[in-house]
């Protein structure tokens, strides 16, 4: 250590008064919950590949071959394989850093007032926003995946109702069900009953309008609650901001899918972590860090997005 910079030590006293603050931010720190972020609660998330991993490999295998009938003596039996593909997705380091002068640290010893506890709730929000986004719209420039941006599931475009629009705004309650079955039943469609979507995924705007529109006037019942109640497959409605603007030609979408690691996972090797503290001149400075591979779909038929809403 430089001459300078060993001035910048504080003494055991507020060494420890440090310590102890750092300790009780990082607690505190971790119990924040920020609603809005939902990537997580909508997400499948898998931590399985571990904080070492620069890249997430699955395999995908299918069956070939077809039997026939055959005779007592038959020697040319049909043969029957197996082929697989291999997919991959990177891994990338998110980061962010928050700290405190000599000065702060030293003040706050004096008076006996905690540490200003939002640094590191900003921090720690910059990495979660970074994260959600890229779980819903991935990043190209990195090579991973998102949820929303996936171009290998079913798109379908909603049709016009009476008043000529393709909006929720411009339906009735029938033509909005209509609209909302028609993409909660394509998976099952498309994949000829294999896949069963189980949730289903609306902008803020269009879950308000089918969650306190009535069914119809002589109703008590919401267009949300009848759908989830006569909708064989759907178990879950709930909002998501990121389809504001994610269909086709920057119109609203909604999405439905089957909430089930088995079809897709939110890769998160490491979870947010703040690192030792370090001494920058007159400064603490903690580092934070995670890790993310992105979304995998291993399915994308399980996935279906309805634009034009």
């Amino acid at each position: 250590m430089s001459d300078n910079q060993k001035y910048v030590n504080l003494d055991s006293g507020e060494t420890i008064f440090f310590a102890r603050e750092l300790e009780l931010i990082k607690s505190k720190s971790y119990d924040v919950k920020y609603a809005d972020l939902k990537a997580r609660s909508l997400l499948p998330v898998s931590g399985e590949a571990g904080p070492g991993a620069e890249s997430i490999t699955y395999r995908q295998y299918d069956h070939l071959g077809v039997a026939k009938l055959i005779s007592s003596y038959a020697n040319d039996l049909p043969r029957s394989d197996v082929k697989g593909r291999e997919f991959t997705s990177p891994v990338r380091s998110l980061g962010a850093s928050y700290g405190y002068n000599l000065q702060e640290v030293r003040a706050a010893k004096m008076v006996g007032k905690p540490l200003e506890q939002r640094r590191a709730n900003a921090a720690k929000r910059a990495v979660m926003q970074l994260e959600n986004t890229i779980a819903f719209k991935g990043d190209s420039a990195s090579g991973l995946g998102g949820f929303i941006s996936n171009p290998n599931y079913s798109v379908v475009s909603v049709g016009a109702g009476a008043g000529g629009g393709t909006t929720f705004k411009t339906k009735t309650p029938d033509e909005i069900l209509k609209d909302l079955n028609q993409v909660a039943n394509t998976p099952f469609s498309v994949t000829l009953g294999v896949e069963m979507p189980d949730t289903l995924l609306l902008p803020l705007d269009q879950y308000t309008l089918i969650s306190s529109t009535a069914r119809s006037a002589n109703s008590d019942t919401t267009i949300l609650e009848y759908f989830l109640k006569n909708n064989p497959f759907i178990k879950s409605v709930d909002w998501l901001n990121e389809l504001k603007g994610a269909g086709l030609g920057g119109s609203d979408a909604m999405m439905a899918y089957r909430k089930d690691p088995d079809a897709l996972t939110l890769e998160i090797p490491q979870d947010f972590e703040q690192l030792p503290v370090q001494e920058k001149g007159l400064e603490f400075e903690i580092p934070c860090h995670s890790r993310i591979g992105g979304v995998l779909i291993y399915y994308p038929l399980s996935i279906a997005r309805g634009d034009g809403i």
